[in-house]
């Protein structure tokens, strides 16, 4: 099946200018032609644009989508089957949002990614770390002071490995069974974090033993390590350690971010993650522990900061939300936040397309219009580079097309066959 889409404006993702009266052809799964002047084979169906923008799917590089923060002291009493379900549902609206792919930094199982990729459930391309190392009363490390522990399904047989590892040791059989359990990637706390109930962003975890394991055993399967890392020296450690991916990044000394940059290390700011703790704050205070609210009032001035200092210094720049924490679907906020701290609109989308491919290593795919590429891509009505924040309104995305299979679309199909019949 051939599919061209005509009249529009074109942002390609590559972060050069819009096409105008551009046309992207999809031929089954995958783009064939993009560009001005660009003819339609004779048998297309063709969806005139009318001068809507046509961009990449988005990718968010930080999601969970079997976390729902809102409510967390009563996640231990919802049975796995049900957070399976929920995941599916936290899927879906992640897709509907414009989000054709996503990587899952701890909790989804490699059964919703297979259960996606077969077609069995509507949802983005995953890559999943499938679980989240910590060390024992780190960031990852839910257990309270009467004992409970409110993550959710984790240390449960071979789907999730127990995250809990101290020594180098524990991290090289942990690293190996999450390896077994489908991860694409591994993810280590550097630091103590927000949610976490008995550590703070500032702490450090893992010594640089420790992290050197992580990225010798990922590497040893051709993986990768993200680290959630907040504080300077744990943020420090993991960048030097070979880590590809910092999380969060919310106090990096000056030094840190020119070895980021020099290595190419990808900062993912998760901006949007204090600002929904903040507002679950103010809705229901009784969600959330405390002292998770106490630091999240704490980091939100030096979150922005970070990421404005890490724009200056040439940092790699992936789009991630952290949603889970807030609500999924909502990922684009984070958009219009990226460029408060000093994107232009296309640099947010570029962030969000083309460089996010590239963190989750999928660039031979996805994230930019080319040819060759999946036709995961967007039908937006309106130029999201005279305003951003509009990519936050679904009514807005006209068609949501996932390996030229429409997921949504809004308007009209015209077959050229039928036509000329």
């Amino acid at each position: 099946m051939t599919t061209a889409i005509v009249n529009a404006t074109v942002i390609d993702g590559t972060g050069r200018d819009p096409i105008t009266r551009g046309a992207v052809v999809i031929e089954n799964e995958h783009i064939t032609a993009v560009g001005a002047g660009v003819e339609p084979p004779r048998d297309a169906e063709i969806i005139d644009a009318a001068g809507a923008t046509v961009m990449p799917g988005m990718i968010d590089c930080h999601v969970h989508l079997f976390g729902k923060v809102a409510g967390i002291m009563d996640r231990q009493r919802l049975p796995t089957s049900l957070q399976v379900l929920h995941g599916a549902k936290n899927a879906l609206r992640t897709l509907d949002s414009g989000f054709t792919s996503v990587r899952d930094a701890g909790g989804s199982p490699q059964g919703l990614k297979m259960a996606i990729a077969e077609g069995l459930i509507p949802g983005p391309r995953m890559r999943i770390a499938v679980t989240h190392f910590s060390q024992t009363g780190g960031h990852g490390d839910s257990t309270m002071p009467s004992g409970a522990k409110l993550s959710g399904p984790t240390g449960g047989g071979v789907e999730w490995p127990d995250n809990i590892v101290d020594g180098v040791d524990q991290v090289r059989l942990g690293v190996r069974e999450a390896l077994r359990a489908g991860a694409d990637f591994i993810k280590f706390s550097a630091t103590g974090g927000v949610l976490s109930p008995t550590d703070d962003p500032t702490h450090t975890a893992f010594d640089t033993e420790e992290i050197a394991t992580f990225v010798f055993e990922a590497r040893a399967k051709g993986k990768t390590c993200m680290s959630h890392a907040q504080g300077t020296e744990g943020i420090r450690n993991a960048v030097f350690g070979g880590v590809e991916s910092i999380e969060h990044c919310i106090y990096p000394d000056d030094e840190t971010l020119a070895e980021m940059k020099k290595r190419g290390t990808f900062m993912v700011p998760t901006l949007v993650a204090p600002v929904w703790v903040l507002r679950y704050a103010e809705r229901a205070p009784d969600s959330l522990h405390p002292e998770s609210i106490r630091k999240a009032m704490d980091v939100a001035d030096a979150h922005k900061i970070a990421v404005t200092r890490a724009i200056d210094a040439g940092v790699r720049i992936a789009f991630g939300t952290d949603q889970g924490v807030g609500p999924h679907g909502r990922n684009a906020e984070e958009l219009g936040l990226l460029v408060e701290a000093g994107m232009t609109p296309m640099q947010a989308i570029v962030a969000a397309t083309k460089t996010a491919s590239e963190c989750v290593h999928m660039a031979n795919e996805v994230g930019t219009l080319e040819p060759g590429k999946l036709a995961d891509l967007l039908l937006v009505d309106g130029n999201p580079l005279d305003d951003v924040t509009m990519l936050m309104n679904r009514d807005k995305l006209l068609m949501i097309m996932q390996g030229g299979r429409q997921h949504k679309n809004a308007l009209e199909v015209e077959s050229r066959a039928a036509t000329s019949a």
